[in-house]
């Protein structure tokens, strides 16, 4: 099993996880045309950390980063219990395929489960994205289902597989 850290964004980082943000560096989580200094622009509001969303670098014990992990709230019924978190992973092309996305996967749901009052961790990947469905799956992630035309990307609606982890399910 492949060991990572997540931290908190640094300034250094901005500019190539902006690069990976484009359809020939990720063709699964690239979803529109944005501003240029978009990441910058949110690392100088709050460096990409609020209470509803977020953004943390995944790197190795030797300090190279790999790639980030997000995450936002996902409402589910009208009160604070009913929040999970949604999260997404976005590894650099080097570093893909090697056991690094399901390692960060794990540890983002132990340190959400140990800091935070959510039940429910979800995260949802294109249908035909079978190495993200084996990775998750690897993380401890149930599929629970697909999702039809839930996401606009690349010019047409496409279906996604969506997995949770509950607090209570075996780490």
């Amino acid at each position: 099993m492949r060991e990572i850290r997540l931290r908190p964004l640094r300034a250094s980082d901005l500019d190539t996880l902006a690069a990976n943000d484009s359809p020939e560096a990720d063709e699964w989580n690239y979803f529109e045309a944005r501003a240029a200094n978009t990441l910058h622009h949110r690392f100088a509001m709050n460096g990409c950390i609020s209470d509803e969303s977020g953004q943390l670098a995944i790197e190795s014990p030797e300090g190279e980063l790999l790639g980030s992990m997000s995450w936002f709230e996902v409402r589910h019924g009208p009160s604070r219990a009913c929040v999970a978190l949604n999260m997404g992973i976005s590894l650099l092309p080097a570093h893909r395929n090697q056991g690094y996305g399901s390692a960060a996967q794990r540890a983002f749901t132990r340190y959400m489960f140990d800091t935070r009052l959510v039940e429910r961790i979800e995260a949802g990947t294109d249908v035909e994205n079978i190495a993200e469905q084996k990775a998750l799956e690897r993380a401890g992630f149930t599929r629970e289902g697909v999702l039809r035309h839930a996401q606009f990307r690349a010019g047409r609606w496409h279906d996604v597989v969506l997995y949770s982890r509950l607090r209570s399910d075996p780490r």
